[in-house]
Formats: structure tokens, sequence, C-alpha cells
């Protein structure tokens, strides 16, 4: 029998209704999860003072938690406890597409020990390799998907339903990690890493900036999309390593303008996961070495001994003052210059000491120069992954709106 002119009617009033409902939710500015597609996110981020790293809170269906910032990580793992009882989760099958999609090809089976509390394992999906990227203790995970949510410029949540991430053990989370971090954000260029998804979901182009506050009592931020307050940024070409890394060109060093003579050519990766810079040993003792010179030279202030772990020159605090010499990094050009100023290179080790914020990373480092999150800090760095380029200016990271659109 041909359905009725009075059934169609009630089809029409009943649609008609939820998209009157729709329409209302989507002018509010609550923080209802409605499906819009923003082109500018944001994640506010924290410092958590025991590691000196960062760390954002993300939201899963059930809850949310703190995870670390890895600038370089390739996807996000998560611990999921045997409790993680999300009516949306979803652990994909061997040789799907979500598994292609990861480039994982690796089947997983449960052992007995995967499978007990506080452990989740499920047979026949696929698995993937978690790093702890502070200890790099590495172990087997498994591919997972679930609802993603995040909130917009706009004030407003936005979810990706069919997110992948991996669950890993519980045993990654025990060093190196601030404490309660229930995983690790990865931002680095990979198939399912956060920044790759959420452009993906949404059709904008593959750019995040980061912007990584120096106060524990203040927000910084991660935007993904249309970046804002991105004017007057300098710019310099952005390489990728083949594990989805972030590198720059540092053709040269000067500290207080006078050229670091070094014997070894640069490569310099960023890092969020490092607390601090790391010099390869040749390098680090040059730079050292000249960095002091200067400030006896200029203010006559002589060293501590013995100097605090990880560093290796330190002061008396009541001693340093505004007379702290600058280190420039020289990029691809003369004219492209990345100046760390004496707040991004003096860290206060203990009551009374002040060192210099540089490690000495030994003779076989990732990189001759990785700069790490402290000299990150209160700079607003833009990756901009379709021109593949990095943009940078200093700025205060404490002070963004996070619900005005700009």
């Amino acid at each position: 029998m041909a359905p009725s002119f009075r059934h169609f009617l009630l089809i029409f009033l009943s649609f008609s209704s939820l998209v009157f409902v729709s329409q209302s939710q989507s002018h509010s500015h609550s923080q209802t999860q409605t499906i819009f597609k923003p082109n500018k996110l944001v994640l506010p981020v924290q410092k958590d003072s025991a590691t000196a790293l960062h760390v954002a809170n993300i939201h899963s269906p059930l809850s949310q938690a703190p995870f670390l910032v890895d600038l370089n990580g390739q996807f996000m793992w998560a611990n999921c406890k045997q409790q993680y009882l999300s009516s949306t989760f979803h652990a994909p099958y061997c040789h799907s597409t979500q598994c292609s999609r990861a480039n994982s090809h690796n089947c997983r089976t449960c052992s007995s020990a995967a499978s007990r509390p506080p452990a989740v394992c499920h047979n026949n999906t696929c698995g993937l390799i978690a790093v702890n990227p502070v200890t790099h203790q590495t172990a087997m995970a498994e591919l997972a998907q679930d609802v993603f949510s995040i909130q917009s410029t706009q004030g407003q949540m936005a979810r990706v339903p069919q997110f992948l991430f991996a669950c890993a053990p519980s045993l990654l989370l025990q060093k190196g990690l601030p404490k309660n971090a229930q995983g690790v954000v990865g931002l680095g260029h990979a198939p399912i890493s956060v920044p790759t998804q959420l452009s993906s979901h949404f059709g904008f182009q593959p750019k995040f900036a980061l912007c990584l506050t120096s106060s524990p009592r203040k927000n910084g931020v991660i935007f993904f999309g249309d970046v804002p307050f991105s004017h007057n940024l300098s710019f310099t070409p952005l390489s990728i390593s083949r594990k989805g890394e972030y590198f720059i060109q540092v053709k040269s060093i000067r500290i207080n303008n006078k050229l670091v003579p070094l014997n070894t050519p640069l490569s310099s990766m960023i890092s969020t996961t490092d607390p601090y810079t790391v010099l390869e040993r040749s390098v680090f003792k040059t730079v050292s070495q000249l960095f002091a010179d200067k400030l006896s030279d200029v203010a006559g202030i002589s060293r501590v001994k013995p100097p605090v772990a990880p560093f290796e020159v330190c002061y008396d605090s009541s001693k340093i003052a505004s007379s702290v010499p600058n280190v420039d990094l020289v990029l691809h050009t003369q004219n492209v210059v990345w100046r760390i100023f004496g707040a991004n290179l003096m860290v206060k080790a203990r009551e009374g000491v002040t060192c210099l914020g540089l490690v000495d990373g030994g003779p076989r480092p990732r990189a001759s120069i990785v700069i790490g999150a402290y000299q990150l800090e209160d700079n607003l760095l833009q990756f901009d992954l379709a021109r593949s380029r990095l943009g940078f200016r200093r700025t205060n990271c404490a002070n963004f709106n996070f619900t005005v659109s700009r």
C-alpha cells in the first residue's frame, strides 16, 4: 500500500523540528556538541612545574585527562584501562582501512598476561609501537577508534566521530611523564597524528601553531587550522624526517653578536619532550664556554661549583642581572634569526642558583641542536605543513582568549 499524504506530512514535520532544534543549538554559546566544521580549533596547554614539560587536557567520551604534548609524536596514545567502557569505542580489525591508514600491518593476538586487568586487549586488531618520548621506552599498543572532541575558537565543541589513536599499556606511564598524565598527544607529520586527522576531517589546511607558556599557573595553547595572531612572523624552511619529526636549518650561532666558532655542521630539531635545549658535546662546550666568558667580561660574575645537574654552567642568583648575553640561532639566511633572551636561557635550578639552560647531549644526540621546551616558551611557532615552513615570533603565550574568533 502506498504511503498516505498524512504519513509524508508527519515525516516532514518531524524533520522540520529536528532542523529547528539543530539551528537553535548552533546559535547558542554553550558547550553543546554540535555538528559543524570550524576552521580554527584550540587546545589549552599547561606547564607541569615538576618536569618542566607541557600537558593538554584531552576530552574522551567518558572524561578528560592530561596528556603529554609531543611535537614529534606519530599518533596519540592513551592508557585504556579495563574500565574504559565507552559505547563509541571500536578496535579496528586487522587489514582494515583504519589499519592501512595507520600504516599498521601487524595483527595482534592477546596473551593471557595482556588480557588481565587493568589492560585492554582485543584479538585480531592491528598493533602499533607506542613510545614514552621522555624515557624512550617502547611497548606494543593496539589501534583504537573513538570520538575526539576539541574546542573551536568560537567556544563550541567540535567532534571527530572516528578518531584513531592507540591503546598502550600503563607501564609506559611509570617514568618521566608529568604526574597523572594518561597518554601522549602526537603532533608529528604522520598519517594519524592529531594535526593530520583534524585537518582531514574538517577540511582545513595542514597547519597548526604552538605557544607554550612559562607559567604553571596560566594556559598556553595549540591552534589547529587557520592560526590567529599570526601577523609579523619570521619564516624559515621546515623539513621533516622519515619519522615525521620537525627540523629547521641553523647555519651558525652568535652570542651577543659574536660568532661562535664551530667545526661541525648543525642540524636542529624542535622538541617539546626535552625540557631544555640539548647540544652535541663539542657544540655545547664551545657555546657554554663563550657564554661564560661573555658574562664574566660584562658583569664580572664567576661560576658556582659544583653545578646543579643536568646543567653545567651555574651562577649565584643574586648576581645575575639584565646583563645576560643573548644567544642567536642564525637560520637559513643571515637576516632570519631566532633570538633566545635571558628569560629563555637562565633556569632557577635551586634556591639561590641560576644556570644556563643548555644540556650536554653527548657525542651522538638525535641532532646537533635539539631546541627544548624551555627555549620554546613564550614563542608563537606556526607549523605550516602545506608550505613547508616554520613561522615564529616572541610573544606572551598566557594572554590568549580561547573563545574569540579572529
